[in-house]
């Protein structure tokens, strides 16, 4: 059988439709990309890491919309972004606002946002933390804050080329970067941000920071 090259976005959207999905590249072996952990909705967790979220929230990399569908139940404003339509769309069915946007392209509110929202690691979405993170100081208001999904402590921080492989496709490479408790104050003072506080999500690997801007 032929592996067709196709864009990240195409492939994506097939994992997000039931396909069995794998990421190569971001470790030493292909493994199963969880799409489980991202359909399902929220869960405890995902509630503890929320409350980090303050006002008016933009859900950056929103995926198929399971944190954007509880702040929404939680009473915030919030709007998802993804540059995947498949996410958009699956984000949308689950009742929250989001737009097919790159995080760099023109946002609306830009600098008016009370939380800009990181999570499921996507702190490494481009392979360039410090780049992503000052770009999200800027969308939030003065006092906003940056809330941020991050590797386990022990996990040092790597950038690599990686590409996701359904049965029928292989996505072109695109750089992805893990960021993990251990490297994030340094990444964010680069990028102009203080890190307020970091803590485990429960009892599991999950760790959450919560950035502002330096004084």
């Amino acid at each position: 059988m032929t592996i067709r090259d196709e864009p990240f976005t195409s492939v994506f959207s097939r994992a997000l439709r039931g396909d069995a999905c794998r990421v190569v590249g971001l470790s030493d072996e292909p493994s199963d990309l969880p799409m489980g952990e991202w359909t399902r909705e929220a869960d405890h967790d995902d509630l503890l890491l929320l409350k980090r979220c303050e006002g008016a929230t933009l859900d950056i990399g929103c995926g198929p919309g399971r944190m954007a569908a509880a702040l929404a139940r939680l009473g915030h404003a919030v709007l998802g972004i993804d540059v995947v339509p498949e996410a958009v769309e699956q984000t949308r069915r689950r009742g929250a606002s989001a737009l097919q946007r790159d995080l760099f392209d023109a946002l609306p509110g830009e600098g008016r946002w009370q939380t800009a929202l990181l999570a499921d690691g996507n702190v490494g979405i481009g392979g360039d933390p410090v780049a992503l993170l000052a770009r999200t100081r800027n969308l939030v208001q003065p006092g906003g804050r940056v809330v941020a999904e991050l590797a386990e402590p022990g996990v040092p921080m790597s950038t690599r080329w990686v590409s996701l492989e359904t049965g029928e496709a292989r996505s072109r490479p695109f750089p992805w970067s893990v960021v993990g408790v251990d490297d994030i104050d340094a990444v964010a003072r680069q990028a102009g941000l203080v890190v307020r506080s970091c803590d485990p999500l429960g009892t599991g690997p999950r760790w959450v920071a919560v950035l502002g801007a330096q004084p």
